[in-house]
């Protein structure tokens, strides 16, 4: 485990701080055997965020006992999902015989590159006496190169997650990806990602070093806060876009607020390539789609069988 670091603000006077481009209002739709997620991306009039696919948060909701329901066996080729969980338990299965357990804090990224069936269910323990779950997927798409790469898994706990907060304690950072606050992640990326959590109690305000090749974004977990140079506003479950037009985000929680301000920073490298589509597997041609389609229906990706 990573002790906590307290480390003065970085102040570098040659840094510009982004605008904020746009907000993005999440949609409510349910996914795998029928559990409600709230969703900025994809949707009808925003269809992804190169190179992030999809953004799916589950909950904050509290459920009965035997009410959890997970994902069933399905496929994925050609990109990542990364889970973040934050309260709940989740268990996990995939075609290659791999197995875990998720639990609050926890974080799995998975490569499914060349192709996986997998399976994301409440456990068992979490079925039987029900409670709040609470966490995150992102979709990471993979560059042409990768696609068919070899699976693999990196699992995280919450122990293992490098976290740190400035000097005057108002900001705590939880480093999934990236770097932050001269806390380094442990996990490995295919293309250069930043996933950060922030906590800010009021009056705090975070500034993070964000390359300007970056697409980067913000989705607010809990309360509302000011983002970027101008301090636009952005509330609980949107989506705060930010301009390409430098070379730091800011997030602020206001003096006044009542509460901390959660927020996920996630930014990263655009591949600039074509993308094809088909709900679990994403590719850069509709020929690949196909394939992939018909390496699952024959059974070339596996199956679970434990």
């Amino acid at each position: 485990m990573e002790a906590t670091r307290v480390l003065p603000e970085e102040k570098e006077g040659d840094k510009r701080a982004r605008t904020v481009a746009g907000l993005v209002n999440s949609i409510e739709t349910l996914e795998g055997a029928g559990f409600l997620v709230r969703r900025p991306f994809p949707k009808a009039s925003f269809s992804e965020f190169d190179p992030f696919l999809l953004l799916d948060e589950m909950g904050p909701m509290t459920l009965a006992p035997g009410g959890a329901k997970g994902a069933p066996d399905h496929p994925h080729r050609g990109f990542e999902t990364v889970t973040y969980v934050l309260s709940g338990e989740m268990e996990h299965k995939d075609s290659q015989g791999h197995s875990g357990k998720l639990s609050a804090g926890d974080v799995q990224w998975m490569t499914a590159g060349a192709g996986v069936v997998h399976s994301e269910m409440p456990s068992a323990e979490f079925q039987r006496t029900g409670g709040m779950l609470h966490g995150f997927q992102l979709w990471v798409n993979l560059p042409r190169q990768s696609k068919m790469m070899q699976p693999r898994y990196q699992e995280i706990p919450a122990a293992s997650i490098p976290t740190s907060r400035t000097e005057d304690g108002l900001v705590t950072v939880r480093v999934i990806a990236g770097e932050s606050l001269g806390a380094r992640a442990v996990v490995e990326t295919v293309t250069p990602i930043i996933y950060l959590h922030f906590t800010i109690q009021p009056g705090g305000r975070a500034t993070q070093t964000v390359p300007p090749e970056y697409n980067a974004f913000a989705y607010v977990v809990d309360g509302a806060g000011l983002f970027g140079a101008d301090d636009e506003r952005g509330a609980d479950g949107q989506m705060v876009m930010f301009a390409s037009d430098g070379d730091e985000v800011t997030i602020a929680n206001p003096a006044d607020a009542g509460a901390a301000l959660e927020a996920l920073l996630i930014a990263g490298v655009p591949l600039n390539e074509p993308v094809a589509r088909y709900g679990p597997f994403v590719m850069n041609t509709e020929e690949e789609i196909y394939q992939a389609v018909e390496d699952f229906r024959s059974g070339r990706m596996g199956a679970i069988n434990f």
